[in-house]
C-alpha cells in the first residue's frame, strides 16, 4: 500500500469535512447526499453518529480543536435525542452512540458521553427477543410483521461489550452473544452469501426464513449486507474469541471479494457484476476495515492484506471526491430499489473509507468499535 496516497487522501478527507462543517451547525448532514450535497436535518436517523465520528478522527489526525469542539457540541444532541425517545426505538444504538458518545468517553473521559453510551445500551437491551435469542431490529416490540434481527447489527454490539466492561455488569455481554451466535445460524447462507435480514415465530422464536428490505430480492446477496458480515464477524472476534467465527469470516469475505467488478467497488447487489447498475463504494470501504482487522487479529494471511490494499487504492485513484466537492467517498448508494441516495455521498461511505485510511496511516490506532 502506497502510504503516502493514504496520508493525502487522508488529507483531503479533514479538508472537505472542515469546509463543509459550517452548513451543518445545529443540525446534521442526511444519510446521503442530492446531487452531491449533503442536506441538513435534525439528529433523528441512524447514521448521525457516523458524522460525529468523522470530527473525532480528524480530531485525533490533526490535533486541531475545531474538530473536537464540534464533536463535543454534540454530545448534547445526542443525550436529548435519548432523553425525548427521538427515532431510538430500533437497534442501531452502536452506529449512534458507539461512534459520538462512546468514542467522546474513550478519547476525553467526558462524562455526560459515557452516562449517555451507557443509556443507549440500556435502550439496546430493551429489543432483546428471549423467543428467538435477538435484538428486534425495528418496529413495535413483539410485533408479527417486524419480528426479525438484520445483519446490520452485528455492527451494535461493541456498544454492549464496551458497557459489560465499564459497568461490570455482564448481561450487556451475554445478550450481545445470544444475538451474535442467532445471527451466525441465520444469515449466513450455505455458500457464504447473506440474506439482510431474517425472520422468526414470535411464539416459538423458530427461525422462519431469509428476505431482504434493501437488496435486489430475498436469494440474492446485497453487498453493503455482505460487508457488515465482513467486519461484523470480525468486531465480534476481537470480544469473543471464538476461534469458530473465523472460518465462517473467510466464507463470506472471500465471497464478496470473488463477487467484486474488475475496479473493486461493489455492485448494490451481486446480482450484478457489470452494467449500468450504480455502484455502492461504501460496501468496499466497510469490507476493506473488515479485512484491515482480520489481519490485525492475526486470522488471515497477506493474500487477504494485499486485497484489501488494492480495494482501498482502487478507492482513492477512481471514487474519492476532490477537496471542493460535498462528501468524502463518491458513488455510494443507500437503497436501489427505494430510491433512495443513488450514486451519492452516504455518511457512513465517508466514515469507513476515512477508518480504512486511518488504520493505514496509524497501525497503531483504536478504533471507536
Amino acid at each position: 500500500m502506497d502510504i503516502d496516497k493514504a496520508k493525502a487522501a487522508l488529507k483531503t478527507a479533514a479538508e472537505i469535512t472542515e469546509k463543509n462543517r459550517h452548513a451543518f451547525e445545529g443540525g446534521f448532514p442526511a444519510p446521503a447526499s442530492e446531487k452531491g450535497v449533503y442536506p441538513k436535518i435534525e439528529n433523528d436517523d441512524w447514521t448521525a453518529g457516523f458524522y460525529t465520528g468523522l470530527m473525532w478522527m480528524f480530531y485525533e489526525h490533526t490535533g486541531r480543536d475545531l474538530f473536537r469542539e464540534t464533536a463535543e457540541g454534540h454530545l448534547i444532541s445526542f443525550r436529548d435525542r435519548l432523553d425525548r425517545r427521538v427515532a431510538v426505538d430500533h437497534h442501531d444504538m452502536g452506529f449512534i452512540y458507539g461512534l459520538s458518545c462512546e468514542a467522546a468517553y474513550k478519547l476525553t473521559g467526558n462524562h455526560l458521553a459515557k452516562e449517555t453510551a451507557l443509556l443507549a445500551a440500556d435502550n439496546l437491551k430493551g429489543r432483546f427477543q428471549e423467543k428467538g435469542n435477538f435484538f428486534q431490529a425495528w418496529g413495535q416490540i413483539g410485533d408479527r410483521s417486524e419480528y426479525r434481527l438484520i445483519i446490520d447489527c452485528l455492527l451494535n454490539l461493541p456498544l454492549l461489550y464496551w458497557a459489560a466492561e465499564v459497568t461490570g455488569d455482564p448481561s450487556y455481554r451475554e445478550l450481545a452473544e445470544k444475538h451474535f451466535s442467532t445471527t451466525r445460524g441465520t444469515v449466513i447462507r450455505e455458500n457464504f452469501s447473506t440474506c439482510h435480514t431474517y425472520y422468526f415465530d414470535p411464539q416459538t422464536g423458530a427461525p422462519l426464513r431469509g428476505a431482504t428490505k434493501q437488496g435486489y430480492s430475498d436469494t440474492s446477496t446485497w453487498s453493503r449486507g455482505q460487508a457488515w458480515a465482513v467486519y461484523g464477524l470480525m468486531l465480534n472476534y476481537i470480544y469473543l474469541k471464538d476461534l469458530s467465527v473465523i472460518p465462517q469470516w473467510k466464507g463470506v469475505t472471500d465471497y464478496f471479494i470473488a463477487h467484486l467488478p474488475g475496479d473493486f467497488a461493489a455492485y448494490w447487489d451481486f446480482h450484478f457484476h457489470d452494467g449500468p447498475e450504480p455502484r455502492d463504494s461504501s460496501a468496499s470501504a466497510i469490507a476493506v476495515c473488515g479485512i484491515l482487522e482480520a489481519y490485525r487479529q492475526g486470522v488471515c494471511g497477506k493474500e487477504y492484506l494485499e486485497k484489501a490494499y488494492a480495494i482501498l487504492e482502487s478507492l482513492i485513484d477512481n471514487y474519492a471526491a476532490k477537496a471542493e466537492e460535498g462528501g468524502i467517498l463518491k458513488h455510494s448508494t443507500y437503497g436501489r430499489l427505494l430510491g433512495e441516495g443513488i450514486d451519492e455521498f452516504t455518511l457512513w461511505g465517508d466514515y469507513f473509507y476515512t477508518e480504512a485510511l486511518m488504520r493505514i496511516v496509524y497501525p497503531e490506532w483504536k478504533t471507536y468499535w
